[in-house]
């Protein structure tokens, strides 16, 4: 069986948050489409898995609304779901930046296609401006992007502040879909930067279209792959094993629930620790059980996918709705 993993965000203003909230939701577990979705006034911004044509028509479904007719999906082949549930989410902001004044729609860095990005980036005057957070751009990043120390993305703005002297240089923004680019081009240019450019598609796009070179290291990604090739050109580890100290992209979350870091564990050290990132944490009383792979599902045991969603007393008119929407 062919399965897909969906990368993919739109802004655009939606208003009946909760009941399209609701609406999403019923379609995801209609068509066991599985992932996490938030929805917001500003828009949608999801990572889903599903059978390939599940995810065909989730693709179509997300698109036949005129609101987010553009969206444009990342798509990437998997053996099986990247997820074990569906979890649709109504929140303030589809990524939480502080910066809910901005609305790309009206104001953003100008857009590179991968092509134009991968010839743009080494010329002289430019500089290249990675705006993940450290987790991220110290599994991979692209060669001599400048890294930010901040934690989350709500930090960057406070952040530009250190890039005051980059001013008078054309700033190449990416990150790994394109979302965080978005607003952070915006706010580059809202504090004086004059020549501001994003990366469409992010990384994941800019490895599936431009074969990922210069891009040293692996991709984190928000699925139970932890981390995907990018480069398929010139590629190169960058990372340590947070254990021993050697050369290693095999990211790991710690198999303590009460640290749970993200940080690159060699095979031997994952086995030797358990999946743990320190002695403290391999002896701690509720450490998981370590598989090899460094991801924990949460426990899906009693998970019913209506929750939330079939206790509300429209959920028949919220059906209703979207059969005749997926029939037209």
């Amino acid at each position: 069986m062919e399965y897909r993993i969906l990368l993919y965000y739109c802004y655009a203003p939606i208003e009946d948050l909760e009941a399209y909230r609701d609406e999403h939701h019923l379609f995801c577990v209609e068509n066991n489409i599985r992932g996490r979705i938030i929805v917001s006034p500003e828009g949608l911004n999801g990572t889903v898995s599903g059978l390939k044509e599940d995810c065909d028509k989730y693709m179509a479904y997300v698109t036949s609304d005129p609101r987010f007719a553009d969206t444009e999906f990342k798509v990437d082949k998997h053996q099986e779901h990247a997820f074990a549930k569906i979890n649709v989410r109504a929140k303030e902001e589809i990524v939480h930046s502080g910066l809910k004044h901005i609305n790309p729609r009206m104001k953003t860095g100008k857009h590179l296609e991968p092509s134009e990005f991968k010839s743009l980036k080494d010329e002289e005057d430019v500089v290249i401006l990675d705006v993940r957070s450290n987790y991220e751009h110290e599994l991979g990043h692209f060669k001599n992007a400048i890294r930010l120390d901040i934690d989350n993305f709500r930090d960057f703005p406070e952040k530009v502040k250190e890039l005051e002297h980059l001013k008078d240089k054309k700033v190449l923004t990416y990150c790994t879909g394109g979302i965080k680019c978005e607003k952070a081009s915006a706010f580059l240019l809202e504090q004086g930067f004059q020549d501001v450019y994003q990366l469409h598609g992010g990384i994941i796009k800019y490895g599936l279209e431009a074969g990922g070179a210069d891009f040293e290291g692996k991709c984190y990604v928000f699925d139970n792959r932890l981390a995907v090739e990018v480069n398929s050109v010139n590629p190169k580890i960058i990372s340590k094993c947070f254990v021993c100290g050697t050369d290693s992209d095999r990211m790991v979350n710690c198999a303590n629930p009460d640290c749970n870091v993200h940080v690159p564990i060699c095979e031997s050290c994952g086995w030797e620790m358990e999946g743990a990132c320190s002695d403290t944490c391999k002896a701690h009383p509720r450490k998981r059980a370590y598989n090899g792979t460094g991801y924990y599902q949460k426990n899906t045991n009693g998970y019913n996918p209506y929750k939330g969603l079939y206790q509300k007393p429209n959920v028949d008119k919220i059906k209703t709705a979207l059969h005749g929407k997926t029939s037209a």
